[in-house]
């Protein structure tokens, strides 16, 4: 694909999106070390932490409704509206203190921080449905994965600069997040207002009925109902894309404890292993992007699932086999290196297969409810897995919970492979 090829309306839209992801790269990189920043600066409990990353991902229950609101409302107005809700509120955290204050004076802040990331994270299923939305609108589909491969490379590129600077910095000042999120607060209110103009067709229903919001919300769950029960071939992707969710968000804040509790790691060695797997999906994203093209989606996902195994099955070994060497201010795990390259590979097929994997299975104007879907689905398994996740720990270890994830990753790839040998026996 050459840029020339690209209709004028395809490049409009891709100069807006990578513009927007590249303020979004920057967002991440601070918030990539949230958890860390939580942990070692702020001192919160391991509970906490399950609620911080489960903030991140129980917001998605709240996908139908949103999307409902999405279709009454005027996306330019919806998307101007939740930068505001959303991000303001970090431009908070400038009251935090400069230092550690006693265990009882920190559990305010504690709480505070963890009131302001949830609203940040509220953002997140009203702007993925609409960005997916939207391009699935403008892109034509020999170019969908491409583009959006090549948006979510530049998108990584800042993320891994910011992360790196970001981390040298808290090593330097483990309070400087006081003066650095309100920053990222005032450019993510900048790039959503951004995406708006990136919104081709901006309409309110005419052509039918307004229903009422509880008949119409009804209406979305039966709408839901039916798309599970008759298109098999999506419900079982999402039956394995559940079991992989499950396994995630077990295993995600028990990482973050693992890497800063049991093997010591200090904010610049964290962001070089966050910085190594950004820079392997960096490199591998144009061609998963061309690859997500061509192969079906579950094949797709059930090599993407793999990685995550690899990537749980050495972290878990490192506890057996702790063996490192260090360079300078970096201390270098063998098999924590060898797990984060995994992690690499994983994070380059899930940008793709998480946002973009749902559009595969349904026509272009149902690419909104499918990915509603999807979405809802992650927010009712967050309701459950982080909190658990730490509830295992404390009982069974690290290495019970990174084996329990393993497991699930295993039912997760049976389960895509038996869909598409079901499929190829009934075709």
């Amino acid at each position: 694909m050459k840029f020339a090829d690209l209709k004028i309306n395809e490049k409009k839209i891709f100069g807006l999106h990578l513009l927007y992801s590249i303020i979004e790269g920057i967002l991440f990189g601070v918030v990539a070390l949230n958890e860390f920043v939580f942990i070692k600066s702020l001192k919160g409990s391991q509970m906490q932490l399950a609620i911080l990353f489960q903030a991140s991902v129980i917001v998605f229950v709240f996908t139908v409704v949103i999307h409902e609101l999405l279709k009454r409302y005027k996306k330019k107005t919806i998307l101007r509206m939740t930068a505001l809700i959303t991000r303001l509120p970090m431009l908070l955290i400038i009251v935090f203190p400069r230092e550690l204050l006693p265990a009882k004076d920190m559990v305010f802040y504690h709480y505070f921080f963890l009131v302001i990331f949830l609203c940040y994270y509220l953002a997140m299923p009203i702007v993925y449905p609409i960005i997916n939305s939207i391009l699935k609108n403008n892109y034509s589909h020999s170019h969908f994965g491409k583009l959006y491969s090549y948006a979510a490379m530049t998108n990584k590129i800042v993320m891994m600069i910011t992360t790196f600077v970001f981390g040298w910095m808290l090593d330097a000042d483990p309070f400087l997040f006081v003066y650095i999120y309100p920053v990222i607060g005032v450019l993510g209110i900048f790039s959503l207002f951004l995406l708006s103009f990136a919104v081709k067709v901006d309409y309110l229903q005419t052509c039918e009925k307004i229903l009422s919001m509880r008949e119409s919300l009804r209406k979305s769950f039966r709408d839901m109902k039916a798309i599970i029960k008759f298109n098999k071939p999506y419900r079982d992707f999402e039956l394995g894309f559940m079991l992989y969710g499950f396994s995630f968000m077990l295993t995600v804040a028990i990482i973050t404890l693992f890497l800063v509790e049991k093997l010591g790691l200090n904010y610049t060695s964290l962001a070089f292993y966050k910085n190594s797997y950004n820079l392997i999906a960096i490199l591998l994203l144009p061609v998963f992007g061309k690859l997500i093209d061509r192969v079906d989606p579950r094949k797709f996902a059930a090599f993407t699932f793999f990685t995550l195994l690899m990537y749980l099955f050495f972290m878990g070994l490192t506890e057996y086999y702790p063996y490192y060497f260090d360079i300078g201010a970096y201390r270098f795990y063998y098999l924590v290196v060898i797990s984060f390259a995994w992690n690499g590979l994983f994070a380059a097929t899930m940008s793709l297969l998480w946002n973009i994997g749902s559009a595969y299975f349904c026509k272009d104007d149902d690419a909104g409810a499918y990915q509603s879907v999807h979405l809802s689905m992650v927010g009712i398994r967050a309701m459950i897995a982080p909190l658990f996740g730490i509830w295992l720990y404390q009982y069974i270890g690290f290495s019970g919970v990174f084996a329990l994830g393993v497991l699930l990753l295993i039912l997760s790839i049976t389960v895509m492979f038996w869909s598409l040998r079901r499929d190829r026996l009934f075709i």
